[in-house]
């Protein structure tokens, strides 16, 4: 972990940019008196609209202003993020480039398959660094089982495949990577049209408009989702479970973006046709991911939270939810991370740190590549300084800047 401060991130993104902290405090919105703070370090961090104002301002992504943690821990010489780099980064595919044959013969279409499913069950389990270091091989080993399975299993391979690259763009993006991330989705689209699979098409779609939110391109995330949502819409009586389910995830991938924009109404009406889906498609578990009635009910808690947040009903909202219902563990971790946010908003210091303990108990790996947790935590510890000794060792386990 880099041992700057967000106040140091914010001058030096603001010196590059060569603008004076008014001209900042102009762009952005923020109060002058704020910006000098957190450059001079007297004051640690900042509400996280703030954050995300400045961010705009500078035109970089807040994850590089709150400093993005990446995959840490000790990998093996052939895993890890730059390994996955390079698997996605597949040099021998351009055109023109002498491809370098692989010393070992691909293991059969079956047994890759079923290893493309142990990966995606790491994924939704939090264990980044143990899929960091499988998924280069699986990307390389994917690629060479495509190229030679023939006949009936073909079509299922490179769902498959594009399966693994929807894997890959969302570590990179859960890692901070968001250029790998673009490019691992590019390679999923194509892989789902050798699929002949629209339904995973709409699956990489879902996942580009979550990398272009958090590239802060709002508009354009929201957008992609919604004609995509819109070109895959099921027929009322003859859709199948997993029309639904992935018509479903596209209006949720839209709904996010229009609420970090402030339009709360236009988001809410994809939530409630979303929740529509969820009724006609049930709980399902399609293309990687899963999708029902309690899966949409979290998001109306994310929705509330986004832009001008209002914490009050987020935690309403979340009185609806019922957690034995949510299959997936970093789903559960991510709705108790905007508990957490609206808990610690609406004045419940203490039960804000409760629910980020909890989580971290459940999903200690997961939480210390969490934005969101990071700028919390950060806000929490300006208020409380040095009062509270659990907060501070949560702050140091999560990497943040010990208190002054």
């Amino acid at each position: 972990m880099s041992d700057k401060t967000i106040g140091d991130r914010l001058g030096e993104l603001r010196r590059f940019r060569d603008i004076t902290q008014e001209e900042l405090a102009e762009r952005s919105g923020v109060h002058v008196d704020t910006i000098r703070k957190l450059e001079q370090n007297t004051r640690q961090s900042a509400r996280l609209a703030t954050l995300r104002s400045l961010a705009r301002a500078l035109d970089t992504e807040l994850e590089r202003l709150l400093g993005q943690p990446t995959v840490t821990s000790e990998l093996p010489d052939d895993g890890g993020l730059l390994a996955l780099r390079d698997a996605i980064q597949d040099i021998s595919a351009l055109p023109g480039v002498p491809s370098d044959d692989l010393d070992e013969d691909p293991p059969a279409a079956d047994v890759w398959m079923d290893q493309v499913s142990a990966a995606t069950s790491l994924y939704w389990a939090g264990g980044y660094s143990q899929l960091a270091s499988s998924l280069p091989l699986l990307l390389r080993d994917g690629r060479a089982v495509a190229r030679e399975t023939t006949g009936s299993l073909t079509e299922r391979v490179w769902n498959q495949l594009a399966l693994s690259y929807q894997l890959a763009a969302s570590l990179a993006t859960q890692s901070g990577h968001l250029d790998w991330a673009f490019k691992a989705v590019a390679k999923q689209l194509d892989a789902a049209q050798r699929a002949s699979d629209p339904l995973m098409e709409g699956m990489g779609v879902s996942t580009l408009s979550w990398i272009l939110l958090r590239q802060g391109r709002w508009e354009e995330a929201q957008s992609v989702a919604e004609r995509k949502a819109d070109a895959l819409e099921p027929p009322m009586r003859r859709g199948t479970s997993a029309q639904y389910a992935v018509y479903g995830n596209l209006l949720v991938a839209a709904a996010t973006p229009a609420a970090r924009r402030d339009q709360k109404d236009e988001a809410d009406q994809f939530l409630n046709y979303a929740e529509a889906a969820a009724v006609r498609s049930g709980p399902v578990r399609v293309y990687g991911t899963a999708f029902s009635a309690v899966d949409v009910k979290t998001q109306i808690v994310n929705v509330a939270m986004a832009g001008t947040a209002d914490a009050g009903r987020a935690l309403e909202a979340a009185g609806d939810v019922r957690l034995d219902l949510i299959k997936r563990p970093v789903h559960l971790a991510a709705h108790q991370l905007d508990v957490a946010q609206a808990q610690y908003q609406t004045g419940d210091s203490e039960g804000a740190l409760e629910t980020l303990l909890e989580i971290e108990a459940h999903q200690p790996e997961w939480i210390r590549y969490q934005m969101l947790a990071r700028a919390t935590v950060l806000e929490m510890r300006e208020e409380e300084r040095r009062r509270n000794t659990r907060l501070r060792g949560l702050a140091a386990r999560l990497g943040v800047e010990p208190a002054l």
